[in-house]
């Protein structure tokens, strides 16, 4: 759902803008209002807003002010300014606070929609980023970067492209081949954790960016990373993220 807040003293203008984007947007949607500062403020401390488009003066606190003291707030809105004033320190201050645009009054219809695409585009890029981080095991890439010994880079290629078939060290150190016990330990000098260790971290890896980029059910996905029943998985994925698959996957 896209959540917007219009913050802006004159009625006619929050109407107006409301009515542009109820009659643009086709997905599901939230509009607030508010008609001062301090009231637009308390909005956005209270709940998620995704973009807040709102006036440069208002009564009690101004809409640069109100972004200013978004500080302490998690999901920050990407925001679009509008005002009846071409004055450069407004446009200039709303660039330094990251704005997606600033509009001088009276609003084009064009103009809103334009603006709000922008928004709605930083918001897609910005949700692909949050999504990346977690489902990226970043430690994971830096143990990879350890590795020096062809053999080890050879069973690093070997089980990223494998993750759906059993694996172990016994059977991987035949394929290269080298002898079971000196592989498990020339792995671990090399990449710092144990085989098992890094085999899970990489069906874990696989396993979230399954959860939050398809629809595949919790058993697809434990068949997809390697596990023959979906109750190993669950167990196995709730002792590496501390959350269920089903709660992980909440997260989207």
């Amino acid at each position: 759902m896209i959540r917007i807040l219009i913050a802006d003293d004159e009625p006619r203008t929050r109407e107006g803008i409301k009515r542009v984007l109820e009659g643009w947007l086709t997905e599901s949607y939230h509009i607030a209002v508010a008609d001062n500062g301090v009231q637009a403020l308390e909005l956005l401390r209270q709940q998620p807003v995704d973009v807040l488009i709102s006036d440069i003066r208002m009564p009690g606190l101004t809409g640069l002010e109100v972004v200013e003291q978004l500080s302490t707030v998690e999901h920050k809105p990407h925001c679009i300014f509008i005002s009846g004033y071409s004055e450069f320190a407004y446009a200039q201050q709303a660039i330094q606070l990251e704005a997606v645009d600033y509009l001088l009054k009276p609003l084009a219809k064009k103009e809103i929609l334009a603006a709000l695409h922008k928004a709605l585009e930083r918001r897609a890029d910005k949700q692909a980023q949050e999504q990346m981080k977690k489902v990226t095991d970043i430690r994971l890439a830096e143990l990879q970067q350890r590795a020096s010994h062809p053999e080890i880079n050879k069973a690093l290629d070997y089980v990223r492209a494998n993750l759906s078939e059993p694996i172990s060290a016994k059977q991987l150190a035949g394929l290269l081949p080298m002898n079971a016990n000196y592989f498990s330990q020339l792995f671990k000098e090399q990449i710092g954790i144990s085989f098992s260790d890094y085999v899970t971290r990489q069906r874990m890896q696989l396993a979230k960016r399954l959860l939050l980029t398809t629809s595949l059910s919790i058993q697809e996905i434990a068949e997809q990373t390697g596990y023959q029943t979906d109750r190993y998985f669950i167990r196995v994925f709730r002792a590496h993220e501390q959350l269920s698959p089903a709660q992980f996957r909440k997260q989207r």
